[in-house]
């Protein structure tokens, strides 16, 4: 085709030339459209494009895979938003065991639990009898800005993490009460921690589509309870519902998860990966997903998406009580995806 196109073009030529008159303008416009033609004439044609240069299927699944990405992506930025918050665990400045009977509590050095920072020197007395917890005022009354649930402070009792804690607060300072096996102790937040003002980010492996994965579920007929350790060296008794089973680079793996609460709405794995010798938390991630499609007694599939392994709080603070991953989650082989060890 290009040939003909070709071969016409020098006819026309020639007859343009044939009926020139021979002056100057005559054979500018000549060349002129000799130039043209032989453009047109070499020029390679155009092709329609047709619905086969649209492969429908692999962009749908582009297009979904993508969107996951985007939801881990903004997941990511929640969880930076949510730890480095009023109340995230960055604010965690102190984890005091209280003793049994008083237990004074301010920033004075004749307290026996002492506060830093911008504190009341006296704020108040926790009592411990047995299983019961009392809040006393001391001997000056509850400094004015002393809040308990939301309300000024007044004596009575105070409720642990058994259930709904009790909150005392001030304008920066939070505390709860915490039950750990046999003992009590107090937890305090600041709001004004260097730890949280000093935050800048988190660490984490690239997103990576290979690591979000359906796994088998195997449910426990029945449900068991594992004992969790702990890196305070105590022991939680959790529920375990079942295992997820999966194959990773050729490996078939099976992780143990527990739920938090007994109606709890998610899974709940705390695992160890090879990683943790050298670019993850040493002592544990955790990993949390929906619950399994057709439910916990039944056998079904799960999603767990690696991408969005995270921390636990004892990364960020040495006052956290962090669960410790049980035997069965305590992987040989590396899975380098989620959060990364954390520096500041």
């Amino acid at each position: 085709m290009k040939f003909r196109n070709a071969q016409r073009s020098r006819f026309l030529i020639v007859f343009l030339a044939s009926k020139s008159t021979g002056s100057i303008s005559a054979w500018m416009t000549l060349f002129a459209a000799a130039a043209i033609l032989w453009a047109v004439s070499t020029a390679e044609p155009m092709e329609a494009a047709g619905p086969a240069a649209m492969p429908a299927t692999p962009f749908a699944a582009a297009s979904d895979l993508s969107q996951e990405m985007r939801d881990d992506q903004d997941w990511r930025a929640d969880r930076a938003k949510t730890l480095s918050g009023p109340e995230g665990w960055l604010t965690l400045v102190g984890l005091e065991w209280m003793k049994p009977g008083k237990n004074t509590i301010g920033l004075a050095a004749d307290n026996s639990i002492h506060l830093k920072g911008m504190a009341p020197e006296h704020l108040g007395i926790i009592d411990v009898e047995g299983s019961e917890l009392k809040l006393l005022a001391p001997a000056g009354g509850f400094p004015k800005y002393l809040y308990l649930d939301g309300k000024p402070a007044q004596e009575g009792p105070l409720q642990s993490d058994d259930s709904k804690p009790s909150v005392l607060s001030t304008e920066n300072l939070t505390l709860v009460v915490l039950h750990r096996g046999d003992r009590f102790a107090l937890r305090i937040k600041d709001a004004q921690a260097t730890t949280r003002t000093g935050f800048k980010g988190l660490h984490w492996y690239p997103l990576e589509p290979k690591y979000r994965i359906t796994a088998k579920w195997i449910p426990f007929v029945p449900a068991h309870t594992e004992k969790i350790p702990t890196i305070i060296g105590t022991t939680l008794d959790m529920p375990a519902p079942g295992l997820a089973e999966f194959t990773l680079d050729g490996k078939t793996i099976q992780l143990e998860p527990v739920l938090e609460e007994p109606n709890a709405k998610e899974l709940f794995f705390i695992l160890r990966d090879a990683t943790s010798h050298t670019t993850t938390y040493e002592a544990a991630r955790f990993l949390y997903s929906g619950l399994p499609d057709h439910g916990l007694d039944q056998p079904g599939t799960v999603i767990l998406d690696f991408n969005r392994l995270q921390n636990p709080p004892c990364a960020y603070t040495p006052y956290a009580t962090c669960p410790l991953p049980p035997y069965e989650n305590r992987l040989a082989i590396a899975i380098p995806a989620g959060e990364e060890r954390y520096s500041h």
